[in-house]
Parts: C-alpha cells; sequence; structure tokens
C-alpha cells in the first residue's frame, strides 16, 4: 500500500553507510526496490561493485528475499562476508544461522556501532566474538556475543547522504517532488501485544536535539532539493516540550519541506492549543494506529488508548488543513462479521480521510504470538505482510477476512468520494483526489478488488457450511 504512493528512501542503510566509512571503508548504497530491479539486474550490480562485504536488513515479510540476495551475493563471490540486520534478524538470529550458510554474521539490534566494530575486526584480523551484539558460526555451533546497550546519544550517528541516488525518490501525491527521511527519536515506550517496535528498542525512547535535526533538514534541503519528508519515529511527539520546540525552529527557519509522520491521538488532544504550529511547521499528513473499534480489544493488546479519542483527534487536525490516515486490524481470534460491519461503521464515524484495514499479523517474536498461537494457519513469512490473513478467527475462515478486509477498504474510500469532492479545503482536496488516482489505478488493488468481490460467493459459502455445522 505505502509503496503505491511513493519511493521511499531506506534511512537505515543511510547511517549504516556512515558506519561503514567511519571503520575505514569505501561503501556503496544499493536500493532495488526503488529501482523495480529485480534478482538479474542485482547480480549485474553486485559483479560490477566487487564488494567484499554485503549487509541488508530485513523485516519478517522480506526475510526470505534478504536471505536469497546474500545467497546471491555468495554465488557472484564465495569469498564475501555477508552481514544481515533488522527486526526480524534480531529475534530469529538461531533460525536463520542454522537455515542458511550464506548468512555469515547477524547483528542484533541497534547497528551503527557494531557494524563499524564488526568491520574494523575483520580487517585487522581481530576476533568477532570480542564485538558485542552479534550472532554468528563458530567452528561450527552457534556464538552469540555479549549484549549490546543501546547508544547513550543519537544525536552524532554518521550519515552517508551523498551515497543515496536521490532521484529515485519521490512522493507520488506532491508532483515534482523529491522526497527525504529523518529520525528526530527512536524507541517506542508503550506495550502493545502486537508491535514490534516496542521489543527491538526495549520500550525506550531517545529524541535528538531539535537544533540538530532542523539543521540536517535545511542540508537536505539545500544539497538534494529534499522538499517532502517522511518523519520515521515511532513516537515522534512524546516529549511535549522537545516537540514544541523542534517546531518553534522549523517555523523559524521557513524551510520549503512538507511533512508526513505518524503519531498517537492521545498526543495529538494533548497537543490541541498548538495544533497550529504542527501546520506552521510544515506538517501535511498524519498517520494513527487506532488499530480496533471496541476498548476490549484495544485494552486485550495493550494499545494504552481509548475509542472515543480518535475522532477527536481527527476533527482537531481536519481543522489545521491536515490530512488524517488511520489503521485498523482485522482479524482477531474473537472476530465475527458482526464485528467486522462494527469496526467499519466507526471507523466511517470516526471520518479520517485514508482508512487502510489490515490483517493482524503476529510476528513470531511479538508477545501476541503466543497469546494467538493455536489459531495461527500459515507460517510463510513472506505471507505477514499485514495484507494476508495469518490467524483464522473462531467464528470466520481466512478468506473471509481477506474478503472483509477489501470489503472495508471498498466501502469506506467509496463513501469518501462526496466528502472529497465538496471539500472545501482546497489544499487536502486536491492532495485526496491525488491520493485515491494512484490508489485506484494500482493494479495491486485493482487485484485486491478481484480477490474480495470474487471471494465473496466462496466466502459466504464457508459461513453458511459453519451454521449448518453448528445447527446440525
Amino acid at each position: 500500500m505505502v509503496e503505491i504512493t511513493g519511493r521511499w528512501l531506506p534511512l537505515g542503510f543511510v547511517y549504516l553507510a556512515g558506519a561503514a566509512r567511519q571503520a575505514g571503508l569505501d561503501a556503496e548504497i544499493y536500493d532495488a526496490m526503488a529501482k523495480d530491479h529485480g534478482y538479474p539486474e542485482m547480480e549485474l550490480r553486485l559483479r560490477e561493485s566487487g564488494a567484499e562485504y554485503v549487509a541488508s536488513t530485513a523485516f519478517t515479510a522480506t526475510i526470505g528475499d534478504a536471505v536469497r540476495t546474500l545467497e546471491l551475493a555468495k554465488r557472484v563471490n564465495p569469498h564475501v562476508v555477508t552481514i544481515l540486520g533488522g527486526v526480524h534478524p534480531t529475534f530469529m538470529f538461531e533460525e536463520l544461522l542454522t537455515s542458511s550458510p550464506a548468512v555469515d554474521y547477524i547483528v542484533i539490534g541497534e547497528g551503527e556501532v557494531t557494524l563499524a566494530q564488526l568491520l574494523t575486526v575483520l580487517e585487522t584480523g581481530g576476533a568477532p566474538a570480542d564485538v558485542p551484539g552479534l550472532a554468528f558460526r563458530r567452528e561450527g555451533e552457534l556464538f552469540r556475543s555479549p549484549k549490546r546497550p543501546l547508544m547513550e546519544s543519537i544525536d552524532d550517528l554518521p550519515m552517508a547522504w551523498e551515497l543515496l541516488e536521490w532521484g529515485d525518490y519521490s512522493y507520488f501525491v506532491i508532483p515534482g517532488s523529491r522526497l527525504g527521511a529523518i529520525s528526530s527519536s527512536r524507541g517506542c515506550g508503550h506495550d502493545c501485544s502486537f508491535c514490534s517496535q516496542q521489543k527491538f528498542w526495549e520500550k525506550s525512547w531517545r529524541g535528538r536535539d531539535p537544533r540538530k535535526v532542523v539543521d540536517e533538514l535545511a542540508y537536505l534541503s539545500a544539497a538534494f532539493q529534499v522538499n517532502v519528508v517522511l518523519i520515521t519515529d515511532e513516537c515522534p511527539t512524546r516529549d511535549r516540550g522537545r516537540w514544541e520546540t523542534l517546531l518553534d525552529l522549523l517555523i523559524a527557519r521557513e524551510l520549503p519541506i512538507l511533512f508526513l509522520m505518524e503519531t498517537r491521538s492521545s498526543e495529538i488532544i494533548r497537543d490541541r492549543g498548538i495544533l497550529w504550529k504542527y501546520r506552521r511547521a510544515g506538517i501535511i499528513h498524519v498517520s494513527m494506529g487506532i488499530e480496533a473499534t471496541e476498548q476490549a480489544t484495544l485494552d486485550a493488546v495493550r494499545k494504552g488508548a481509548k475509542v472515543d479519542e480518535a475522532r477527536q483527534a481527527f476533527d482537531l487536525l481536519h481543522e489545521q488543513g491536515i490530512v488524517t490516515e488511520a489503521s485498523y486490524l482485522l482479524g482477531f481470534p474473537g472476530e465475527t462479521n458482526a464485528s467486522v460491519r462494527r469496526t467499519l461503521q466507526l471507523a466511517q464515524q470516526q471520518n479520517p480521510d485514508i482508512a487502510n484495514f489490515m490483517a493482524v499479523t503476529p510476528w513470531p517474536y511479538v508477545d501476541l504470538h503466543g497469546e494467538v498461537e493455536e489459531f495461527i494457519r500459515v507460517d510463510d513469512y513472506a505471507r505477514y505482510n499485514l495484507i494476508d490473513s495469518i490467524i483464522q478467527p473462531k467464528e470466520m475462515s481466512l478468506l473471509q477476512i481477506e474478503v472483509a478486509i477489501v470489503d472495508c477498504f471498498r466501502k469506506f474510500n467509496m463513501g469518501k468520494i462526496l466528502d472529497v469532492m465538496t471539500m472545501k479545503d482546497d489544499f487536502r482536496r486536491g492532495y485526496l483526489l491525488r491520493a485515491s488516482k494512484l490508489m485506484m489505478g494500482s493494479s495491486f488493488i485493482v487485484k485486491k478488488m478481484g480477490v474480495g468481490l470474487l471471494g465473496k460467493i466462496p466466502a459466504k459459502v464457508e459461513e453458511l457450511k459453519k451454521r449448518f455445522r453448528d445447527e446440525g
């Protein structure tokens, strides 16, 4: 879904390439996804590069392709050293190291310092076992070095912005844009049972100095003509004082940049008195994970939110001319056709500009996985993508959940057409019309819509069969 509206730069690689250069190596960033490259093009690039080290990252849905990429690198050059990091490898390193000999080293957790030290040790003939935050095979046995603590400060991370091929990155909703990304903080202190981020960051949160963030944005604007920026933070607004300082600095600098960001509805309500600063600072799009429309479900997944907060937050943002986006999860074990209808109805009442209906996805390392394990029917990690159904509820089939997701998406967006067309705010109206055109013109969306429509009859048959069995 996200890929429909833009080509997003791999911010983590900017930091990691900087770390590689700190170790005294030449580095390059190759973003095959942004270039729409497949494995033949990737093989050619690897041969041309002659890289001695190849590193990649992965979340659960992409872990298969990440490993396949490292296997390709080994075929191109059997002597290449391969390194893998990211959320999934951090928690599933044993499975990865025992299943693929193509993975030499796994970086566990925050990667910049570990990568730089590993490369330095490999270049100087030292012992990788002395580098905290690693897992690898040693004499045929799995070895994990001591845990590396999170960095106390993230203000002085190494950056290699000039290694990006900037022409690849654009936010299609803003014609002619150059899309950048920035991290103003790291971490999440919340306790959501379905989320990988709070586990990866150990429920910690660290904010950068707002002055350094704004200086970095000014550099991106001047050096690379970046005019749209995704704030990648899980919780950028957590510290009210720091966040307002950042907004004030952006307003004072008058940078020609528009911002996309994510936050929580409770923090939008908290900031109701300074939301005008959001818009003056350039924030045009705010996304919020609403997740569920029933309080019992929110409480069960430890979201720490109230159902009635969402509508208030959306209304407050709309008053400032800011586009709103919400995500809703379907497919919990207790899901029914009736609960799906309630989710759609309440999403319509909450009235975000854009609504995403997604499948509950129990990553294999989050708390939710253990809580719903008996309902999990899919073990193919490639389908752990928030689109494919993984959990089979007590009262519904996987097909019924998939059809329900598509149906909610279709009904919500069809119901928004008149609202958008009659919107008095010229910016929001134009923005949403362009976004809708991109989504409706996507082959992926068209295919999914077809699956939803074609699947309705089989899904209904399954529902009737179950009813007859129950009444049997």
